[in-house]
């Protein structure tokens, strides 16, 4: 069921929270994980139960975001199996049940927070970082700096030197995404699968022009550049 509305360091810390989404409605995982990744989260799917169980104990993530109602194992057992594991990663458990006692259910299986469906994504947002805070209190940022430009992610804007740029929404999330790989090269395909959810090339110069767009108001009406194209590669932003 959808709801109703709609990692590299920048300094020494982890920019965002990496999170596992452990939902077998495909669609609704999609939208979730689309929202993390445009909050400046990184996000990584499993299918069912099985799968996420396999997942959370292969690798590190700061929060699950769990499905109750799932085939093969449902949420509750593949929390409880983790918790077994003396797993101790923060877990929001979503599910259409809603009563008193299902909440305290999924809360002895070892959730740390309880969120009905439907619900609003601004809802699982808050929740998912306030779980990430509890973990790791210095894990979520939401600013990023790179030498005198600055972004801030909840306000959604971008200051050089004490002047407010105005960004389109695709020139916010590239320019996102160049900051939180600030001294590394980014290719084209990371910039075609990460900004514009391309998973192909559609063989089109649009990367070009919101690079050269990005460069007209970060870089042209200041004395130092910051964007440089590094030839047969790609793009690095750097101070």
């Amino acid at each position: 069921m959808l709801p109703c509305n709609s990692a590299l360091p920048t300094r020494e810390k982890e920019i965002g929270v990496r999170i596992l989404i452990v939902e077998d409605d495909r669609e609704a995982a999609s939208y979730i994980r689309k929202g993390l990744r445009e909050s400046g989260h990184v996000a990584d799917h499993a299918g069912d139960g099985e799968e996420g169980l396999e997942m959370a104990r292969a690798a590190e993530y700061d929060v699950l975001v769990v499905d109750r109602m799932m085939p093969r194992m449902d949420g509750l057992s593949m929390v409880a199996a983790l918790r077994a594991d003396d797993d101790r990663t923060p877990v929001l458990i979503l599910s259409a049940l809603g009563e008193v006692d299902d909440r305290v259910e999924g809360l002895k299986a070892g959730g740390d927070d309880y969120l009905v469906k439907p619900y609003a994504f601004a809802e699982l947002l808050a929740r998912v970082e306030a779980l990430a805070r509890r973990r790791d209190p210095d894990t979520v940022r939401t600013k990023l700096v790179v030498g005198d430009l600055e972004m801030d992610l909840l306000a959604r804007t971008v200051v050089r030197e004490g002047e407010d740029i105005l960004l389109q929404p695709r020139e916010f999330r590239l320019l996102e995404f160049l900051m939180k790989h600030s001294g590394q090269v980014v290719t084209r395909t990371m910039l075609l699968e990460k900004v514009w959810d391309y998973h192909f090339d559609p063989q089109t110069n649009v990367i070009d022009v919101h690079i050269s767009r990005l460069r007209s108001k970060i870089d042209k009406p200041f004395p130092r550049s910051l964007l440089h194209t590094v030839r047969g590669a790609g793009y690095r932003l750097q101070a």
